[in-house]
């Protein structure tokens, strides 16, 4: 076969499995990286080449590789560029003298214990080829590397960017990309010099391109932005100017003797930081570098990481101690700085095992000692088995010393405090409150409305907390970046103030607080939310799910499946009034949320009817309400009994039934009911008959827990009628 075609096919291979692997590794909460290292290591001799090591000879032969350097090479140019572009001078504006002290001291430290496990490791892994100092170097520069990128991402993921721990771990990490990648470089200037004196000659050149870059370099890129500014866009001359800059700078640092990547860092870091022009440049260049080259990277890097020389116990227990030292040196070094500095213990602990994220930055410098020869494929496995193990434990880790709850502690600008009404007694009370998912604020107001009049009433304190999650579905891309993460947040929670301004009465507006956040994850962290900020019911819009009618599955069905608290799912007609409500009952639980919600509904609005249908088959007894629903009903005042009407209809068909009651009504509330067409199935399906025949807006209720009350802090309260507030 022609090797081009071959490659291609590669290509083809490795794009698939990295996107699959990746997304596996996304659903259990991981970095998408990790799973696209993982992808690069399952095609190599590890895995593919050990089950079928002819058909891996056939597709990785070894004339392709290298074609494939040449794109990983490329790719790794472009990323390094996009990191140096990405890295925000803001990053720096916080805690900075803590932030170096950290820093430096967590680089200083694990490259303290590297150099001590050189002495160990260079008699037994190494050869005379490679001087021990060079050596030395590469093994305490891998031990000291945070991977900036894969850290911003897990910092805008957990939205910690808000916070103390959040702005130091950025600045503390890009402190430390800064001096690790200075480290780096006097580390390659040594292995291709020999010893540290030969080296010199390298690293004063390095250090005068540095300065001519920072000084000419700077001023040809401000001229760039000049005109960016004026045109407002970016041409394709442009951008063919700066990725000639890009190319042309790594080339000289490759002349000069450290590395390709060096160059196409220093060119991103030296960018100006135009907010717009950043933006613009990363997303036309990241989609193909991300997507195309760098899983061609993993892949080149796994046909070269071969587990399977880890052949003997002894060798693993080195791996076990090359791990131990590179994930105590990091955390120690990061923790005792930190606790010096005056940081909490829980804050500190939590930065030592953030700065130990590695990822794909690991990797780099580890292909680059395999390159120079500096390190054997035996420690290049070890080394990327570290940089996988560390970066793994990074997510959960940080989840268990600092958890969610807590975080909303630590905001440094805190969102508005949430009002905390009285009762006609004067004593305080516990706040109904409503979380209402909002993906699009600009079609979502009749959902907004819809929990407002639930919610609000002159008896009990309510709460309306609209979420907006901005589902981040790329990783370490540029939206992924806290500075790019914070202008989507406060973009939303403008739009979500707009939305907010539009509701009636005005006094109602003071009612809402929108709650806005990042996830990669939207269903799972709307759960997580639920579960720190405890609402009484999640009321969420329906929308169609990508690939299937299901009117309840996708994000709506997880959320039904896995929210701690009773949802309501609504299902938008385009109506507005809410003076008639039908409630078809069939004695459940679920349905017993839809008649509470439609009681509360009632006695919020002095205006609204409500019809409770009980569909039976013939010569059946009707389901009886329960005796706590009939109770509840007892309590309400005549004026509201009165504008109840519970009305028995005979039929063999109970969904045709409510579909033809729902014709002359503003909204229908019914439980997720066998009956209705709507009930859980054991095959996570949903039959959603109703919500597609009901000829009215329908809100479908999912009891969570019969301990939730959502009528008894107000059926105390409502014995005078013109005291409820009124729609």
């Amino acid at each position: 076969m022609h090797t081009v075609i071959l490659v291609l096919i590669e290509v083809l291979i490795v794009i698939g499995l990295s996107r699959l692997a990746g997304l596996v590794f996304k659903s259990i909460k991981q970095p998408l990286v990790i799973g696209e290292i993982v992808a690069g290591i399952m095609l190599g001799p590890s895995l593919f080449g050990l089950v079928a090591p002819h058909l891996a000879a056939t597709l990785f032969p070894a004339e392709t590789l290298p074609f494939l350097n040449v794109l990983s090479q490329v790719g790794l140019i472009f990323f390094m560029f996009l990191i140096g572009l990405e890295l925000n001078p803001k990053y720096l504006s916080g805690q900075l003298e803590v932030a170096v002290l950290t820093s430096h001291v967590s680089i200083l430290v694990p490259f303290s214990l590297g150099t001590l496990l050189a002495l160990l490791l260079y008699p037994l892994v190494s050869n005379a080829s490679v001087s021990f100092t060079a050596f030395a170097l590469f093994l305490g520069a891998a031990m000291s590397i945070t991977a900036f990128p894969v850290l911003a991402r897990i910092i805008t993921e957990n939205n910690l960017q808000g916070t103390r721990l959040g702005t130091l771990a950025l600045t503390c990490a890009a402190v430390d990309d800064v001096t690790a990648w200075c480290l780096l470089a006097v580390a390659i200037a040594v292995a291709k010099g020999g010893s540290v004196i030969s080296a010199l000659p390298t690293i004063i050149e390095s250090l005068v391109y540095i300065v001519f870059i920072l000084t000419v370099g700077r001023w040809f890129l401000q001229r760039l932005e000049r005109h960016y500014q004026r045109t407002k866009r970016l041409s394709q001359l442009l951008v063919a100017l700066i990725y000639m800059a890009v190319v042309a700078s790594a080339l000289i640092t490759e002349v000069i003797g450290i590395h390709l990547i060096f160059g196409a860092f220093l060119l991103g870091a030296a960018m100006p930081k135009n907010a717009d022009l950043v933006r613009e440049l990363a997303e036309k260049t990241e989609d193909f570098v991300l997507v195309f080259l760098l899983p061609v990277f993993f892949a080149y890097s796994g046909l070269r990481t071969q587990i399977g020389l880890l052949n003997s116990p002894d060798l693993w227990l080195l791996c076990a101690l090359v791990l131990a030292v590179a994930i105590a040196g990091k955390y120690i070094g990061t923790y005792v700085a930190a606790r010096v500095s005056g940081i909490n213990n829980r804050e500190a602990s939590a930065l030592g095992w953030l700065m130990n994220t590695r990822g794909l930055t690991e990797l780099i410098v580890l292909n680059i000692g395999l390159e120079l020869g500096v390190i054997s494929p035996l420690v290049f496995t070890m080394l990327v088995i570290m940089a996988l193990v560390t970066t793994f434990m990074t997510s959960p880790l940080l989840e268990w010393t600092y958890p969610k709850r807590l975080i909303r502690l630590d905001i440094v600008e805190p969102e508005p405090q949430e009002k905390i009404a009285t009762t006609n007694d004067g004593e305080s009370s516990r706040p109904y409150r409503i979380l209402v998912p909002v993906a699009n604020p600009s079609t979502q107001k009749g959902l907004l409305q819809l929990a407002v009049a639930i919610a609000l009433n002159d008896q009990q304190p309510a709460i309306v907390n609209p979420l907006s999650l901005i589902e981040l579905e790329e990783d370490y891309a540029f939206e992924s970046t806290p500075v790019e993460a914070n202008r989507l947040i406060a973009q939303r929670r403008a739009q979500l103030e707009d939305l907010i301004n539009t509701l009636e009465p005005p006094i109602i507006r003071s009612y809402v607080h929108p709650i806005v956040r990042t996830s990669s994850n939207v269903a799972r962290e709307t759960a997580e939310i639920a579960k720190i900020e405890q609402p009484d019911l999640i009321l969420v819009g329906w929308h169609r799910p990508a690939f299937s009618n299901n009117r309840l599955g996708g994000r709506v069905g997880q959320i039904l499946s896995t929210a701690p608290v009773d949802v309501a799912v609504f299902v938008d007609r385009g109506g507005e009034q809410l003076e008639k409500l039908l409630v078809p009952y069939s004695a459940n639980i679920h349905d017993d949320l839809a008649l509470i919600l439609a009681l509360r509904l009632l006695i919020n609005r002095d205006t609204s009817m409500l019809q409770i249908l009980q569909v039976v088959a013939e010569n059946h007894i009707q389901d009886e309400l329960s005796y706590d629903l009939h109770a509840m009903i007892r309590q309400l005042p005549t004026s509201v009994r009165d504008r109840i009407e519970i009305k028995i209809v005979e039929a063999t068909e109970p969904i045709q039934a409510v579909v033809a009651a729902s014709e002359g009504v503003d909204l229908t509330i019914a439980g997720t009911s066998r009956a209705w067409g709507i009930e859980r199935q054991t095959l996570g399906r949903y039959t959603d008959a109703l919500a597609i025949q009901c000829r009215s807006s329908l809100l479908i209720t999912r009891r969570y827990s019969q301990i939730t009350s959502h009528l008894a802090s107000v059926l105390s309260e409502v014995s005078n009628p013109k005291s409820i507030l009124s729609n």
